[in-house]
Order: C-alpha cells, then sequence, then structure tokens
C-alpha cells in the first residue's frame, strides 16, 4: 500500500481530489488530503498548511501550476515522496525539474484511472 498525500484537497464531492480521497482509500492506500481549509472527506480530516508527514509514497497533485509554487520546498525538501503525479491541468515543467533532481520520479497521470486500471 501506497502512503498518498493528496494536495488539494476539498470537500466538495464534485472535485477530483475529492474522488481520488476516497478511491485511494477503497483501494486500502492509507490517504492524507491536505488543503486550504480544514473539513472532511468522509472519514479522513483535510490537513491544512503543510503538515509533515512521514514516509510518503505518492504526492498526487490537484493543483493548478500556478498554485505550486509555494509547495516547491515542501513537497521536494520535507515531504520527500517517492513519486509525484502530476494530474490533468497540474502538469508543470519547474516542479518536475526540482523532484527529478532531487530523485524524485515524476508522472504524467490520473490517479483515479491509475487505480482503476490497477496501474497505482
Amino acid at each position: 500500500m501506497k502512503r498518498t498525500l493528496v494536495l488539494g484537497a476539498s470537500t466538495k464531492p464534485e472535485r477530483y481530489a475529492y474522488k481520488a480521497t476516497v478511491m485511494l482509500a477503497e483501494h486500502n492506500h492509507p490517504v492524507f488530503p491536505v488543503g486550504l481549509k480544514a473539513g472532511e472527506i468522509e472519514s479522513h480530516q483535510i490537513l491544512v498548511n503543510t503538515p509533515i508527514i512521514e514516509n510518503i509514497d505518492t504526492v498526487t497533485l490537484y493543483l493548478g501550476p500556478q498554485n505550486q509554487p509555494m509547495y516547491y520546498d515542501y513537497i521536494v525538501n520535507q515531504i520527500k515522496p517517492k513519486r509525484i503525479i502530476f494530474n490533468p491541468g497540474t502538469e508543470n515543467p519547474e516542479l518536475q525539474k526540482l523532484a527529478q533532481e532531487k530523485g524524485i520520479e515524476t508522472e504524467i497521470a490520473c490517479t483515479l484511472v491509475l487505480l482503476s486500471t490497477n496501474q497505482y
């Protein structure tokens, strides 16, 4: 099971970050939603700011590139995941380069599709 941080979490069920949090949990991946506002996604508390969470395998992004720079240091130097998934609309060559320089795998993909097709 891959400990996953969902960056850009929302309490709105129609948002893909919400759906990903639910689907990750359904696939038994420990999931840590992080967003701008505290709240809940089913039984998961949305963490705010930049909480330090140990042993994260994957960060899955649900923030547009314009909202990512404030999280660069958090992702690559504090969380230090094994990989970052850039979901559709979150592609960012600058963050990809920073991650790859730190040995973090990057993947342009859709978390929901990866989970649905057992490729997560």
